[in-house]
């Protein structure tokens, strides 16, 4: 406990930690062949993360068509300069693919997919 009692003595904590409020690392996805991890959560849910991924579902929204396109590059990753040097695929990665840029739309260590749309630098 971070407060103290009037005395000055310490507070002891009313209970311990729980499993269920126990964190785990974040699933750091980048390219290669496809592997996902299913985990389970409380009351069963599950939830399958993209561990590496070879391939995204690239989205065209002036002609409305998507295409399964291969990932040749991490072009940048605004979320984290460790990440962008490390080449790992977050939501907001700005990746290379045969047709050109695309932006990661989809947030692949939450959804197991990883989706983007198509990227025109301004």
């Amino acid at each position: 406990m971070k407060k103290r009692k009037k005395t000055g003595g310490k507070k002891r904590a009313y209970r311990t930690k729980r499993l269920h409020e126990a964190g785990r690392h974040p699933v750091e996805t980048v390219r290669g062949e496809t592997t996902r991890k299913i985990e389970t959560g409380r009351s069963g849910t599950r939830k399958v993360k993209l561990e590496s991924a070879e391939y995204v579902n690239v989205s065209d929204p002036s002609t409305g068509r998507t295409e399964r396109l291969e990932i040749l590059g991490v072009v940048g990753n605004p979320a984290n300069v460790d990440y962008n040097r490390r080449g790992v695929i977050t939501k907001g990665v700005i990746i290379r693919t045969e047709n050109g840029l695309a932006k990661i739309v989809s947030r692949p260590g939450q959804d197991g997919v990883l989706n983007a749309v198509v990227y025109e630098e301004r």
